[in-house]
Formats: C-alpha cells, structure tokens, sequence
C-alpha cells in the first residue's frame, strides 16, 4: 500500500528507536471537531494510507460531500458515523522524524465522560478543543477537571473553528485566558494554547496564512517537542512480579528467576531489596534482559531478577528497593471514576486489581460525589453511578505496597473489578485529588468485617 502524498524515506528501525513516545488523547464537547482534528493531523502528517483515504473518500461522496469527511479516519463505529459523534475511545499510532504517538480520541458526550478517563488516564498530554464560536462551556471545564485529576502534566487547549469567526485574535485571547485561568486552579502544571482550523487545516501541521497574528507552535510542531519525560531511572523503584520461571533443566538446575516490566525506577545487581508484602529481604544476584546478563535495568525494560537468597515469592508480589519501600496497608482512600453502569454503593464486595496483584475488598464508605461542573462536593451520596467521580474508602483483605497517584501514575493506580462476572466497576487513584474531601469518621468503620 502506498501513502496519499508523494512518497517520502520511511523511518528506519534506528530512527523509530531513536525518538521518544508520547502518548496524548483528545477531548472536547460534541461538535468540536475532534475527530476532524485527528484526521487532518494523520492526513498532513502522511500517516494515511491510500486505501484508507479511498474508503474515506467513498463514504463521504455516498453521503453527497465534495470533500473528505477526515473525521471518518477515527471514526470507525456505524453508530458513530450514523450520528456523527465519538462514542468510543479510538487509539491511533502514527509517527514522524522527531516522535512516535499514541493517540487516543476520546468522546465527547457527558454520558461518555468514562471514556475520556480511559483515554487520558496513561496520557502525557491531554488536547482538549473549543469552539470559538462557543468559548469555554460546561464540558470543557469537565474536560479540564478529569485532566487535572488524572495528573496529565500538559494540556493543549485548542480553539478550533477559527474559520468561522474571521480568524480573530481577540476571540481566540478571551477564550485562551479564560480557560487558563481555570485549568490553572484545578493544578494543571502546563497549558499551551493554539488558535486552529480543523477542517481548513490551519495551524494543525502547517503554519496558517490566515492568522499572522499566531507566533506559537502548530499542534504537530508541539506534540513533536514538549517536553515529555520517559526516564523514570529517578522515581521509585518499582518491579510486580509476573511470573516465577524455574526452568529445572541440566543446563539451568537451580534457576529462579522473577519476571516482570519494571514500572518505576531502576534495579542494579548487589541492591537490597525487599519483597512486598511479606517484607523479607535479599540482594540481587542478577539481571537477565532478554537472555542476556546486564548489571543495571530501568523502566519499562522487562526482565527476571535473580536473588541472593530462595524466598517465597509469587506472580502479584512487588519488589522494591530496602530504603524506599513503601507502606502496606488494607485501608484505601481513593479518587475514583466509576465506569460500570451497575451502581457501586457502599458495602459493595469488589476485586481490587493493583499491579499484578488481585485481592478481595469491600467498600468501606463513600465520603463524597465530585461534581465536575463546579468542583463542588456531595457528602455521602451513598453510591456513585456511571461517569461519577468521588472518594471511597476500601477495606482489602490483604495488605497492598501502595505509592501514592501523585508520586506515581503507575503504582498509585488500581482498578476495581466484579468477583461475579470481572466486569471493571472503577478506577482508582491512590491519595488526595485536588479537591479532596474533609475526613469523615463513620462510626460503624470497624463494625461487621468478615477479613
């Protein structure tokens, strides 16, 4: 298959290598042009095959446009294009020269605001698009809010439709101050704001000539260069094991090996280490990458572990570092997203997946609801149905090595699971959010635990 544009070097296997991931999802109200935005940035990017235009192509002259409808590049679903809306999350790869992507773009419906969680929750930058015509609505402050709470550490706000108001600066100005200055109280650490066009293709990939007013980046020369730190070598270290691999062959009889992706940090040969939650210790004997013997890994590099000394170990077990583990515990207070469309409520027997590990639980309370319009807080709602977000305390049948969501995306994150069906019910984040609750003491907190 050939590519829609005229045929340029393909990347190389050492230049794919060479540049860095950034992982970015796409939120907006309905008929903000998400998936347009999408389109066109794989369309200018040349990350489009002809096949794929052609197919594009065809709905679109069924349907009686002149032009590509670009948003049919993401929008893969009947319903979706029936309706012409996103309803679920659409992950696209693509590449250029200075980066690879993952892109997530994500719904815009209320109903669908569980998906923007899913979307954004491994994001490193979150683009979230206004209709200049519009300004800064209710969902965008939804958006903004879900991004803040996920700890997304850059947010592009992208004021589209630029075409249909003259192009003019100060349009683009007073929705750009006016949403900085909320994304900036929700905690969001970095805001970039860029005026564009969408279905004109201004600003996306190629500077526009409408708007010389405009010295920033295009959303492509952005994505390309932000600043996105993958070295986690300096987070704490941090190894779930997921296999136990003893060969007990002739050639390897006394091999016992820990495999697993390494989620935080870095593991060199001769550290104390201590395996969570049983808190026994041992050095590491050795390291083994993909077969062969190294003396330092670091994350996200997969590898086995050899210990100094045979321990009790097995798959959902976590090994850190001696001088910074961090603390068990069978009480849980979280941030959560509920995503089922059954209801949790409080007494509610859950399955609590963190890491490679999976224990019994049960809901302990349900201090607060968040409501996202407005930041403010429901106190003992009860229950939290879908698309609500709210703190929970969670009372686990064994002790969990928990860090905290703000120290780590990774290992501060949990999800929370139907013992009868495996139905994910919830996502969790470990700690405070920025809008976290006062404690509530419930006096009935130690009354009737059966674990």
């Amino acid at each position: 298959m050939t590519s829609t544009t005229e045929p340029t070097e393909p990347l190389s296997v050492e230049q794919l290598s060479a540049t860095t991931l950034l992982r970015f999802a796409t939120a907006g109200s309905v008929d903000d042009g998400k998936s347009t935005l999408v389109g066109r940035l794989l369309h200018d990017s040349k990350s489009v095959l002809t096949d794929q235009l052609e197919a594009v192509e065809q709905v679109s002259r069924s349907r009686g446009q002149d032009a590509p409808d670009l948003a049919l590049l993401t929008d893969g679903l009947r319903a979706e294009r029936e309706q012409g809306i996103t309803i679920d999350v659409a992950y696209r790869y693509f590449a250029t020269a200075r980066r690879r992507f993952i892109l997530a773009d994500t719904p815009g419906h209320v109903q669908y605001t569980r998906n923007m969680v899913t979307g954004a929750s491994t994001a490193d930058l979150a683009v979230v698009l206004v209709d200049a015509r519009n300004g800064v609505i209710e969902q965008t402050r939804r958006h903004a809010a879900v991004a803040a709470l996920l700890r997304v550490p850059h947010v592009v706000l992208a004021v589209n439709k630029m075409d249909l108001v003259e192009y003019k600066e100060s349009v683009f100005a007073a929705i750009a101050e006016k949403f900085t200055a909320y994304a900036s109280e929700l905690g969001v650490p970095e805001i970039t704001a860029i005026p564009i066009s969408a279905l004109a293709g201004d600003n996306v990939v190629d500077a526009s000539a409408n708007m010389d007013w405009y010295g920033g980046p295009t959303v492509l020369e952005h994505l390309e260069t932000v600043p996105v730190s993958h070295d986690l070598a300096h987070c704490h270290a941090r190894l779930p094991v997921q296999y136990v691999i003893r060969p007990q062959t002739a050639e390897h009889p006394d091999y016992r090996g820990y495999a697993g992706q390494i989620a935080a940090g870095t593991f060199c040969v001769g550290s104390e280490v201590t395996v969570l939650p049983s808190g026994r210790t041992s050095k590491i004997a050795g390291i083994d990458l993909l077969g062969t013997p190294v003396d330092v890994a670091w994350t996200p590099q997969s590898v086995t572990l050899l210990l100094e000394d045979d321990i009790d170990i097995s798959r959902g077990d976590l090994l850190v570092p001696s001088k910074d583990a961090p603390a068990t515990t069978q009480d849980v207070e979280a941030t959560v997203c509920h995503v089922a469309d059954a209801p949790l409520t409080v007494g509610h027997r859950v399955l609590l997946k963190h890491g490679t590990r999976t224990v019994k639980a049960i809901v302990k309370d349900i201090p607060s609801r968040l409501t996202l319009d407005d930041l403010s807080l429901h106190p003992h709602p009860g229950q939290l149905v879908a698309n609500d977000i709210g703190r929970v305390k969670i009372r686990t049948a064994e002790p969990l090595p928990l860090d905290s969501y703000a120290d780590s995306r990774r290992t501060g994150a949990f999800i929370l699971i139907d013992p009868a069906d495996g139905t994910t019910l919830t996502a969790g984040m470990v700690g405070e959010s920025f809008a976290a609750p006062e404690p509530v003491k419930d006096a009935s907190d130690d009354d009737g635990w059966d674990f």
